[in-house]
C-alpha cells in the first residue's frame, strides 16, 4: 500500500487539524463539520495528483487551449454518519463523481473492549473498472474500512482504490495495509501512535460522528 501522510509537511492543513482536535473549538459542531470538509478538499487535491490525465482542447472566446484533464470514473463511498462532511469536501472537488453510502458501526457483544463491525445499509453504483474512493474520517482499528470494502465487492472490481481518512492510529494503518492490495493508496491527514482499550485513537479527537451531528442513542 502507498501511504501518503500529508501532515509530514507543514501546510494550512495543520490549522484545520488543530481545530478539530481542540477540546473547546470542537464544541462548535458547524465549525467541526466545516473543518472536516476542508480537510477532505485538501486530501482530494493531493489524491488528484495521482490520477490519470488526458489532454483535451478547450475553446475559449479567443482561441483554443490544450488542458490535461482527469479521465478517471470516480465513485466516492463514505461510511455513515461521520463520513458525511468528509464526503462533501471530496465532492466539492470531484463534482461529477458517482456516490455510494454505507452504514458500518461497532456492535459490542459482551463488553466495551470487544466489538464487531455491522453493515446494515448500502447504496452503490457499478464499480467495475472505476476509481473507488473510500472515505472514513477516523481510521482506528481499520476494521470498518475493511468491512466496507468486503460489502462493496458484489458491485464490481475497481480499477484502483484510494482510502481517505482524517486521523488514524498506526494500528489501523497497519491493518488496512495487510488487507488491501499493494497498489491501494491511503491519503491521511495525521497518524497517531496508539489506541486505548476501547479502540479509540489517542490522542485523536473523540467521536467524530457525535462532534459533527450530536450524540446518538446507545443501544
Amino acid at each position: 500500500m502507498h501511504i501518503h501522510n500529508i501532515s509530514l509537511e507543514n501546510s494550512i492543513l495543520n490549522n484545520f487539524i488543530s481545530e478539530i482536535r481542540h477540546v473547546e473549538i470542537q464544541k462548535d459542531s458547524m465549525r467541526f463539520r466545516r473543518n472536516i470538509e476542508r480537510i477532505g478538499e485538501i486530501l482530494g487535491y493531493e489524491m488528484s495528483k495521482s490520477l490519470s490525465y488526458n489532454t483535451e482542447p478547450i475553446e475559449t472566446p479567443l482561441g483554443t487551449c490544450a488542458i490535461n484533464l482527469p479521465e478517471n470514473e470516480i465513485v466516492l463511498c463514505s461510511i455513515l454518519r461521520a463520513g458525511v462532511p468528509l464526503h462533501n469536501g471530496l465532492l466539492n472537488y470531484f463534482d461529477t463523481a458517482e456516490n455510494a453510502f454505507i452504514s458500518a458501526y461497532r456492535h459490542h457483544k459482551h463488553n466495551p473492549e470487544s466489538f464487531e463491525i455491522i453493515v446494515e445499509y448500502l447504496a452503490c453504483p457499478n464499480l467495475e473498472n472505476k476509481t473507488l474512493v473510500l472515505a472514513d474520517p477516523m481510521l482506528a482499528t481499520g476494521q470498518s474500512m475493511v468491512a466496507t470494502f468486503e460489502a462493496l465487492k458484489p458491485f464490481g472490481t475497481p480499477k484502483e482504490i484510494h482510502l481517505i481518512s482524517v486521523i488514524g492510529a498506526q494500528e489501523g494503518v497497519d491493518f488496512v495495509k495487510q488487507n488491501f492490495d499493494d497498489n491501494t493508496h491511503l491519503w491521511i491527514a495525521a497518524i497517531d501512535e496508539t489506541l486505548n482499550d476501547k479502540g479509540y485513537i489517542i490522542p485523536g479527537l473523540g467521536d467524530a460522528g457525535d462532534l459533527a451531528f450530536g450524540k446518538k442513542l446507545q443501544q
